[in-house]
């Protein structure tokens, strides 16, 4: 019996009939799936309770593990399959000739007026982001964030409040033709018009062993600011959003033993007269989210082509990640105290340095024993002072 079912054969079926499991991790369900799907990530699935009497549809990336997931399930007498291609294919398919550009800019300016709109132009305003006669690359990675704000930017744009430029740079780092042709088809159905080059960034990291990520990240950074400044450009954009930004707070402090943030704005050490902004920096990943499932839009986790044979549904995957243990911990605090987030973002922006044993500036180190002595002491000392006199 034919183990894999195409997504025109699931579209064919009744609904009742069957029932879809995403078994990839949490993190990649959460950032996209197919509609009705459940997740159920692999290393749970020999423990999970499924639906009896049902055709089980199983999927992961790209169709690989998902294939020997239903014939280890067809072993156990269900009736499993594996949606040929995964979600790539899936999405593939869905975004066919499909244009969401209306829909998508109406919604920025109507249901999502408060929650997007309004803390991005904040954010623009309240950091001095932009500047009359700018010219920004907007960085697209293809996700939900960056697609977000190449659309802002757009919208920004058509208020017309003094004069900037804006440029919408892809960069592809070694994408499998499957992968890329998903964010040219995003961008396509959004009216983004972006410029993409490539860098080969993959294969420069292919075998390093020690942290591929993170050295790929850095050298993805140094690209996309290279080729900003050969565009004429004075500055990139990067998606991060508020959430990132608590959960880079956190991470600093439980795994990295300082306190630290994520900054609205920097100055490139390496590129002179370049800057990283961040306009996203107020906008909740929540609402990113809502936006992006109200319109109906699809985003591919990672495009990394290490990821290719689904390394995500793997047990020793992006699940057990340390922002993936930061945000669940964020989560789980946000349940006794709502403010919680709030808190942990304000947290570095009322820093007490009379409060503080040590800390940097500029490279130097600053110790509170440094004045202790010689310099006038905090109010609060005084006054316990004066009651125990």
């Amino acid at each position: 019996m034919e183990t894999e079912i195409t997504a025109a054969e699931l579209a064919r079926l009744r609904d009742g009939d069957y029932a879809i499991i995403d078994i990839r991790d949490a993190t990649a369900f959460d950032y996209g799936h197919i509609g009705g799907a459940v997740n159920i990530p692999l290393k749970e699935l020999a423990e999970a309770e499924l639906p009896a009497g049902k055709k089980l549809v199983l999927y992961c990336k790209s169709g690989i593990i998902s294939l020997d997931a239903a014939e280890e399930l067809r072993g156990r007498g269900y009736e499993a399959y594996s949606l040929a291609g995964g979600y790539i294919d899936w999405l593939r398919e869905r975004m066919n000739d499909r244009n969401v550009t209306e829909q998508v800019e109406l919604s920025l300016r109507k249901k999502f007026k408060k929650s997007i709109w309004c803390k991005f132009t904040k954010a623009i305003n309240e950091y001095e982001l932009v500047q009359p006669n700018d010219r920004i690359a907007v960085c697209i990675s293809g996700g939900k964030d960056s697609m977000l704000m190449a659309k802002l930017f757009q919208e920004l744009k058509r208020h017309d409040k003094f004069p900037f430029e804006v440029v919408f740079l892809v960069m592809d780092p070694g994408y499998s033709p499957e992968n890329r042709r998903i964010i040219e088809r995003n961008a396509e159905s959004m009216s983004i018009p972006v410029q993409i080059f490539e860098s080969m960034i993959f294969d420069s990291v292919l075998h390093i062993e020690k942290n591929p990520c993170y050295i790929c990240a850095r050298m993805r950074r140094g690209y996309l600011y290279s080729k900003a400044k050969e565009l004429g450009c004075n500055k990139i954009a990067l998606g991060h959003h508020f959430d990132d930004v608590i959960e880079t707070i956190l991470m600093g402090m439980l795994y990295g033993g300082q306190v630290q943030t994520m900054m609205p704005k920097l100055h490139s050490t390496n590129f002179e007269g370049m800057e990283l902004i961040r306009p996203l920096y107020l906008v909740r990943e929540a609402d990113i989210k809502h936006w992006r499932d109200y319109n109906d839009l699809y985003f591919i986790q990672c495009a990394c082509k290490f990821t290719e044979n689904c390394s995500s549904c793997s047990e020793n995957g992006q699940s057990e990640s340390k922002r993936l243990e930061v945000k669940n911990l964020i989560a789980e605090m946000k349940k006794i105290n709502p403010q919680v987030e709030k808190n942990i973002f304000r947290s570095v922006e009322n820093v007490n340095l009379s409060t503080i044993i040590a800390y940097k500036e500029k490279g130097a180190v600053h110790h509170f024993l440094d004045d202790y002595d010689g310099g006038e002491p905090p109010q609060a000392v005084r006054a316990d002072t004066r009651k125990l006199v």
